[in-house]
């Protein structure tokens, strides 16, 4: 229903929230970090594995793969803050150029994480994951604040 309402908001002809933008590129970004895992995921266990119904006991994931999947489960920790954050925003029309900076702070960092994540780096990955925070935290202070 709020998605429906947020979407009656931005009326024909006008454009459209960059906060909501920020949503459409992160649903691109979910996508990318679902095929990554899954791809290196069926790259080791096989097609059969991915069109089966994956009831097996498999072996460790190798290490890229299990870092992808690891990178996955802590983007969509997070997501959920982000999308209510975003659109809500949003719906309670308190976008800013604050909370646009935060949305693409938060972006950003969480496009920068995947490759770092699915290479090991360490440290540099946890100060882009606190960058995707503060972002988070500009956003959520529109909302938190009166």
């Amino acid at each position: 229903m709020a998605i429906l309402w947020a979407a009656s908001v931005v009326e024909k002809g006008t454009s459209v929230a960059i906060e909501l933008k920020i949503l459409a590129w992160s649903c691109v970004l979910l996508l990318v970090h679902i095929f990554a895992a899954g791809h290196f995921k069926t790259k080791q266990y096989g097609p059969k594995w991915n069109m089966g119904a994956r009831d097996e006991t498999l072996p460790p994931l190798e290490p890229v793969a299990g870092r992808l999947v690891r990178a996955q489960a802590n983007f969509l920790e997070t997501y959920p803050i982000a999308i209510v954050a975003l659109l809500g925003v949003v719906l309670a029309e308190r976008t800013s150029d604050l909370t646009a900076i935060g949305g693409w702070m938060w972006l950003g960092a969480r496009i920068v994480y995947l490759p770092l994540y699915a290479l090991g780096v360490p440290v540099v990955r946890t100060l882009v994951f606190m960058v995707s925070l503060i972002g988070l935290a500009l956003v959520l202070q529109a909302l938190l604040t009166s």
